[in-house]
């Protein structure tokens, strides 16, 4: 069966993978990014046929032509993948208040704004899969990236009400949180700030790291989008899909402290409810 995908951040790093996968497997593709032009050598990529869109996820009408551009190619739309987003590293002290707003404005409501753009043709069909990319640090606190990790964050509780929903109308609804991918996340596509010596240990520790880490990471694009080639196929696909051996080994850390911290203080936040049978 032929799919119909629209890729949001399409130029390049994961986004541009996931095109040549899709490409490559015969689909059919709506490549986006605010300057189409980055997209001309998806060209010939593949045997799948490919249109593109210019789209700033932030912009309502850009995001409603894209679909519509879908459909008119195409006669529907699949998958939707929300992959556009970027994090800047810096103290939340240091960060402006500007570019706490501009970050969760792409990386969240770019998400919310494109899903909505999609829904009411997913729902006329009751068909579909929409894939939001969040990240690790969608589930983990991002040491010096306060306002991607809120709006990843908040990427994973949207989603999540989403599948519920969607669930009832034959849509689903796929979390992707990756780690460390070498692709330009931690290069040029990321402003670092080292910051105050006060907070050197956690961002300056992570900004160090993070150009430490570039080129080095474990993660394969093109692997990563396969991977979630063989979800959109999949019967039954997962709420959630941590990438990476980094990604799963930090989660399930994560997780396990969650439970013990849980445990711990279980005796105080239970002796908050009313003590049975009103005594």
């Amino acid at each position: 069966m032929t799919r119909t995908w629209l890729v949001t951040g399409g130029s390049r790093g994961f986004g541009r993978a996931l095109c040549e996968a899709v490409l490559r497997s015969g689909d059919n593709l709506v490549a986006t990014a605010r300057d189409t032009s980055q997209l001309s050598s998806l060209q010939g990529v593949g045997p799948g046929t490919l249109v593109t869109a210019p789209l700033d996820v932030t912009n309502e009408g850009q995001a409603s032509a894209a679909v519509e551009r879908a459909l008119q190619a195409f006669g529907q739309l699949d998958v939707l993948v929300n992959n556009a987003g970027y994090g800047n590293v810096g103290s939340v002290e240091d960060t402006s208040l500007s570019s706490f707003r501009q970050q969760i404005e792409t990386n969240l409501f770019g998400t919310i704004i494109v899903t909505k753009a999609v829904i009411p043709h997913m729902r006329e069909r009751r068909s579909g899969h929409i894939i939001q990319f969040s990240s690790v640090g969608g589930r983990l606190g991002a040491p010096g990236r306060a306002p991607y990790s809120a709006a990843k964050w908040g990427v994973e509780g949207f989603s999540e009400v989403l599948a519920q929903e969607m669930a009832l109308v034959g849509v689903r609804v796929t979390i992707i949180e990756p780690g460390g991918f070498r692709t330009d996340f931690a290069g040029a596509s990321t402003s670092i700030d080292a910051g105050r010596t006060e907070y050197d240990a956690v961002v300056g520790k992570a900004a160090r790291m993070q150009q430490a880490y570039d080129g080095k990471q474990p993660g394969d694009p093109a692997r990563g989008a396969q991977a979630i080639l063989s979800v959109v196929a999949a019967d039954t696909p997962p709420l959630r899909l941590p990438l990476g051996s980094d990604a799963v080994a930090a989660l399930e850390l994560s997780d396990r402290a969650r439970l013990e911290e849980l445990a711990a203080w279980r005796y105080l936040s239970t002796s908050t409810d009313f003590p049975p049978n009103g005594g």
